[in-house]
């Protein structure tokens, strides 16, 4: 059986993918190829993944002529169930497109006319039991027409390392006791205030190596949070993703905002702190470690959430959902 997995969208949303192979390859039924189509830049996520056989590549400064060759290459490869995760257009058409017998996606999506299985799609998605399902568990869904599956027992996302990337990042913390913090979102409400990120490593650096990552953009920044405390490394564009996945797997914690260094996080089963300022957990994107700690108001404002993902600057001016969440809090995750 030939499978393709779409996912087209930003960092995290593939890494969370990434559970849909594990979840297959622990099948019995060895013989299944798994193929998988992501937006130009992140295919080095998939990289050193050997549950997975091609990688394919839409590129989306190439819009059309991409999506058109893709189309190609997927009538080609002549695939039996073509599994789309994205909920936008152009993954749609690719889809159902396809000719593959199965042409699987969430019934949002506005192609979805194109599929032979539609899944419902929702965020926040209530049990009857009163649990969330995380989005792991959402995409599992669309599983359940191929395989007899559990989506309750979804797979925890995978990133794979080679022996270049090890020896790196060992040459970096050189056998030191550290943890890693990853400061920065796209979303300024998404970010716990960088005052608050200042004051918690001026408390850590006091027992512990501090390790600070993001994108080359980010270096600025973290700069800032660091300022003159010691026991600082600002590594922030210095890294690749799997690079940044690696430092994090043998941290004694990791310190991360409600964005993609929590899915880098989840993993490889770091130790994990996760801060939820304008989102919350119940959206389904909270931490897969089997160590993890969530953390957030201890009561719920009345503005929070103020929407699906985050926004540039809070709506009502006072960003209470991050100025009430002490340092205590996030630095007694330290055991």
């Amino acid at each position: 059986m030939k499978i393709l997995l779409v996912q087209t969208a930003f960092i995290g949303d593939v890494i969370l993918a990434t559970s849909m192979v594990e979840m297959i390859r622990s099948l019995p039924n060895k013989n299944i190829q798994i193929d998988f189509l992501v937006r130009n830049g992140n295919e080095s996520l998939l990289a050193n993944n050997p549950h997975i056989s091609n990688v394919l590549v839409w590129n989306k400064k190439k819009k059309f002529r991409s999506l058109f060759s893709n189309l190609l290459k997927i009538r080609k490869n002549k695939y039996d169930a073509v599994v789309n995760i994205q909920r936008f257009m152009n993954s749609g058409i690719l889809t159902g497109l396809s000719k593959a017998k199965y042409r699987i996606g969430f019934s949002s999506n506005p192609a979805s006319a194109l599929f032979t299985h539609k899944i419902e799609h929702k965020i926040p998605h209530l049990l009857g039991n009163g649990e969330y399902l995380h989005e792991v568990q959402r995409n599992a869904q669309l599983l359940e027409p191929l395989f007899n599956i559990d989506i309750h027992k979804a797979s925890r996302p995978a990133l794979y390392f080679n022996p270049n990337i090890d020896k790196k990042i060992q040459e970096i913390i050189k056998d030191e006791d550290y943890v890693v913090l990853a400061p920065t979102s796209v979303w300024f409400t998404k970010q716990w205030s960088a005052h608050k990120w200042s004051e918690l490593s001026k408390e850590l650096s006091k027992s512990l190596k501090l390790f600070f990552i993001g994108a080359p953009a980010d270096s600025k920044a973290i700069d800032s949070i660091i300022g003159d405390t010691q026991n600082c490394v600002n590594l922030a564009g210095k890294l690749s993703l799997l690079e940044s996945a690696r430092l994090m797997k043998d941290a004694r914690r990791v310190f991360v905002n409600d964005s993609a260094p929590l899915h880098l996080a989840s993993s490889v089963d770091a130790k994990t702190t996760a801060i939820f300022c304008s989102t919350v957990p119940e959206f389904g994107y909270t931490p897969l470690s089997s160590d993890s700690k969530v953390i957030t108001t201890q009561e719920r404002l009345e503005c929070q959430p103020c929407g699906l993902h985050g926004k540039k600057q809070c709506p009502l001016g006072h960003f209470k959902c991050s100025n009430l969440i002490s340092i205590e809090q996030v630095a007694s995750t330290v055991k």
